[in-house]
């Protein structure tokens, strides 16, 4: 896994933006404004959210990934040595977590993704 592969994963995503909120070489991936994946300037890997602090640690637990610096318990920090079909997983579920959490309206305004 390298940032290139996760960033055009994250472009497939319907309405996903890409931005560098803090500068310094950061790719924030966004929905509705919202962050769902995270590449840092310095810590290798891609952060992403999950559902709940529980799942977090069961994937920190498990060896899925580290706990995110500097973000909320609920997401995991996966490694650069991945398996190409875990990190689509986990973008696509941190994508949809996110876009669900977005108001109906906004919801409405992307195209379905399944």
């Amino acid at each position: 896994m390298s940032r290139k592969v996760v960033n055009a994963i994250c472009r497939t995503f319907p309405g996903a933006e890409v931005s560098d909120p803090w500068g310094g070489g950061h790719d924030a991936w966004k929905v509705g404004g919202k962050m769902f994946a995270c590449i840092g300037a310095v810590t290798p890997g891609v952060s992403v959210k999950t559902d709940s602090v529980e799942t977090a640690e069961m994937l920190i637990d498990v060896g899925v990934g580290v706990k995110a610096p500097y973000f909320h318990r609920s997401w995991v920090n996966l490694p650069w040595d991945t398996p190409e079909d875990e990190l689509r997983h986990r973008l696509a579920a941190s994508y949809r977590i996110v876009r669900a959490s977005l108001t109906k309206k906004a919801q409405a305004a992307l195209a379905p993704f399944e």
